[in-house]
């Protein structure tokens, strides 16, 4: 079975589309759905039109709820005027979805056991990176019981291993922070467990052209589009 995993798509439609069209049997989306981007109401949409199974994010939980994201301080000016155009854009049935979103998946495999999460198991706030220590990862990891965690959050394509799990990022759909500028999900063979990651050139000019449209007052997330998020730290 061949699973697409996708994360963080952040209002970037064109993107999702584009995602959308690598052969898979099914889809799984890690979470993100809103904020940064121009089409938060189509994304939304296209999962509820579509009964792909949606964990909830930090952002989609800011939305819902009206809970501090927890994004840094570099970004976080963005995040909130992002938020007041995304709120405005959604109606209550879109809202209630954002905050009826489970935190985590759990799927028994033929390859294995499987957890879905947005951050770390334990807190969508929390980064799972390829640079964080060990130790602090086996923290994590605490009490979960899987063969493979597929989490999302830091934007950021990775697979590491940590004692007996593995730990694989599909990077960001809509806002890729790895200086590469182009759509990053990937594919899970849910027999032999392999993991394989997608970079997708979309048509990134009519997104940016939505941005100026749309959300006048955010050229900085055109930049952050362009350059694939160099120089911006935490989403």
């Amino acid at each position: 079975m061949k699973m697409l995993v996708i994360s963080d798509i952040h209002g970037n439609m064109k993107a999702l589309e584009t995602a959308m069209e690598i052969p898979h049997d099914e889809v799984i989306c890690l979470g993100d759905l809103v904020d940064y981007g121009p089409s938060p109401k189509e994304v939304i949409d296209f999962m509820m039109e579509n009964n792909i199974p949606v964990i909830r994010g930090n952002h989609d939980n800011a939305v819902a709820t009206g809970i501090d994201c927890g994004c840094s301080y570099e970004i976080k000016h963005l995040s909130i005027a992002t938020r007041d155009y995304t709120k405005d854009q959604l109606n209550d049935r879109q809202l209630d979805f954002l905050k009826n979103l489970p935190v985590k998946i759990e799927k028994k495999c033929r390859g294995g056991r499987v957890l879905f999460t947005h951050g770390s198991p334990r807190s969508f706030y929390e980064y799972i990176k390829p640079q964080t220590p060990d130790a602090e990862v086996q923290e994590m990891l605490e009490g979960v019981e899987a063969d493979l965690l597929v989490v999302g959050h830091s934007h950021i394509p990775m697979t590491r291993n940590i004692g007996n799990i593995t730990i694989v990022n599909p990077g960001s759909a809509g806002q890729p922070r790895d200086g590469i500028p182009r759509a990053s999900c990937a594919v899970l063979d849910t027999d032999s467990m392999d993991f394989e990651v997608y970079r997708l050139e979309y048509d990134m000019d009519s997104v940016t052209d939505k941005i100026r449209e749309r959300m006048p007052h955010c050229d900085e997330l055109i930049t952050i589009l362009e350059n694939a998020g160099v120089n911006k730290k935490e989403n």
